[in-house]
C-alpha cells in the first residue's frame, strides 16, 4: 500500500511522525480524507474525530480540535490546537468538563462571555468523550 509522510504537531510538541496510508479529519468545511499523492492543500481544522491509518494498516483515533492541515509536496502536516489519541483521553476529566459546562448552560442570567465559553467547553468535552468511548 502506498504511504505518505505525516507529521502531527501540537503546542505540547510532536504527537506523531511517520508514514501513513490515510488521514481523515474534520475541517471547518466538513470532513476531509488525505491519501497518498494528494494535491497541495491547506485548510483550517474544525472540531471532531481524526482517524490515522498507519503504514501497517492500524487505525488510530484521536480528538482533534482547531489548527491547520497542509499537504505540500506529498508531506502532510496536521498542526492542531488539541490532538489527543483516544487511549490518552481521561474519560473522567472529559465527563466532568461536560457536566460543568452543562450546569452553566442551564443557569439563567449568565454573562454572554461565560455562556460562549461554556458552549465551547461542552463541544470539546463531547468530542473527547465520543472518541474515548468509540476506540
Amino acid at each position: 500500500m502506498s504511504t505518505f509522510q505525516l507529521q502531527i504537531v501540537t503546542p505540547d510538541g510532536l504527537a506523531f511522525e511517520g508514514q501513513a496510508q490515510r488521514v481523515l479529519c474534520r475541517t471547518i468545511a466538513g470532513d476531509v480524507c488525505i491519501l497518498p499523492r494528494h494535491c497541495d492543500y491547506i485548510t483550517a481544522l474544525g472540531m471532531g474525530e481524526a482517524r490515522v491509518t498507519l503504514q501497517d494498516g492500524t487505525v488510530r483515533k484521536a480528538a482533534c480540535i482547531g489548527g491547520m492541515l497542509t499537504v505540500r509536496a506529498g508531506v502532510v502536516r496536521l498542526v492542531a490546537t488539541t490532538f489527543e489519541w483516544a487511549e490518552d483521553i481521561d474519560k473522567a476529566r472529559a465527563d466532568a468538563s461536560k457536566q460543568k459546562a452543562e450546569s452553566i448552560l442551564k443557569q439563567t442570567n449568565v454573562d454572554p462571555h461565560e455562556l460562549d465559553l461554556a458552549q465551547a467547553r461542552l463541544k470539546r468535552a463531547l468530542v473527547r468523550s465520543h472518541v474515548a468511548n468509540n476506540m
